[in-house]
């Protein structure tokens, strides 16, 4: 006669009722050992979960998120590739966010929603009339951000990649210093011997663009240069182009472009294509993102490298904090970019990465 208790189960899922006969205990304790292992003596606990281990238990998730009224779904907005954009910086994003968040023990449900905060908004309502989730993370803050009021008023957490530009230290947030790292750039065209250096950033309403466009300025002042080259443009590699031309044909030209995206500077790298100068060598040229383009071109673009695996980390545990109830402030981390040299900001061949620090 073969024991109930004896050998794995061959077919189906284990239950908890064949964990706790294999270790000779009851089914709460079991449940105690994997969820209140403070109740369950040391002995009992190790027995236990030997017996889990040899049996192959997996716990089911979804009775525990009924009885924990907690789904462990995490959802974001995703927003579709634009085709005339270099930067795959959110899709690379949305990789390492899924994997912090599987690592955590909790899943990502990608939203789809109509361009603009309140369409944004209606989708988060419904999805949380129709799904249980647990929090939302956002992405591309802005001043006023009608997402963050509503989500407050809804009592959901959520953190966000990208700061309060409202200066709300009760908002959770990760975000990449653009300041730092376009001062970082312009230092580095400037240690080349450049003195005519030119911005090509995004228009005045981007939050993200002043940001950048401030580590220029800031650059420039400290070396006392001249700030009077700079273009404020939507991002697609034809504005950059537009901007390289007009910039070109000053009476005192740029020689060097230090721009907000990797999409901008390809653009400035078309216009000196159209006038037979050369990146690096006639005028120097610097991106934001390292898209996979920026190392392909020929010379391969100097830019901006965000660490975005780090930020998807920070941004699950500021999520799990939240979901904690963790008393503490809520996270605000700062990271730093890191400069990317490659070809279009130097005389000559050489490629290497360095910290913008």
């Amino acid at each position: 006669m073969q024991h109930a208790n004896r050998g794995p189960a061959p077919h189906g899922h284990v239950t908890l009722v064949q964990v706790a006969q294999r270790a000779g205990v009851s089914a709460q304790s079991v449940s105690n050992a994997l969820n209140n292992p403070d109740r369950v003596a040391p002995e009992t606990r190790k027995r236990i979960l030997a017996a889990v281990e040899e049996l192959g238990y997996e716990p089911n998730l979804s009775a525990r998120a009924l009885r924990n009224r907690s789904s462990s779904l995490i959802a974001f907005k995703m927003r579709p590739s634009r085709p005339d954009k270099a930067s795959l910086l959110m899709d690379d994003f949305l990789y390492v966010l899924n994997a912090a968040a599987v690592e955590a023990g909790y899943h990502l449900i990608l939203c789809h929603a109509e361009d603009g905060p309140a369409g944004e908004i209606k989708a988060y309502r419904d999805l949380l009339k129709k799904t249980s989730i647990d929090a939302f993370v956002l992405a591309e803050t802005h001043h006023n951000d009608d997402r963050v009021a509503a989500l407050r008023s809804w009592g959901v957490p959520f953190a966000s990649f990208g700061r309060s530009w409202d200066g709300d230290d009760s908002l959770a947030w990760v975000d990449v210093d653009g300041r730092a790292g376009t001062r970082a750039a312009t230092d580095h065209v400037a240690a080349q011997g450049h003195r005519r250096i030119g911005h090509i950033g995004w228009l005045a309403e981007s939050e993200l663009g002043q940001d950048r466009r401030e580590g220029w300025l800031d650059a420039c002042r400290a070396r006392e240069l001249e700030t009077d080259l700079q273009a404020a443009v939507a991002d697609s590699l034809e504005a950059g182009r537009q901007a390289a031309h007009r910039m070109l044909d000053a009476s005192r030209p740029a020689t060097a472009l230090v721009c907000a995206s990797d999409t901008l500077a390809l653009g400035v790298m078309r216009a000196l294509h159209e006038r037979g100068l050369r990146p690096g060598a006639d005028v120097a040229i610097t991106g934001y993102d390292d898209s996979p383009t920026a190392a392909l071109v020929s010379p391969g673009l100097t830019t901006l490298r965000q660490p975005i695996d780090e930020v998807g980390r920070q941004l699950i545990q500021a999520i799990d904090n939240l979901m904690a109830g963790d008393p503490r402030e809520p996270q605000h981390v700062l990271l730093e970019p890191e400069l990317v040299v490659r070809g279009s900001s130097l005389p000559g061949p050489r490629t290497s990465a360095v910290p913008t620090s």
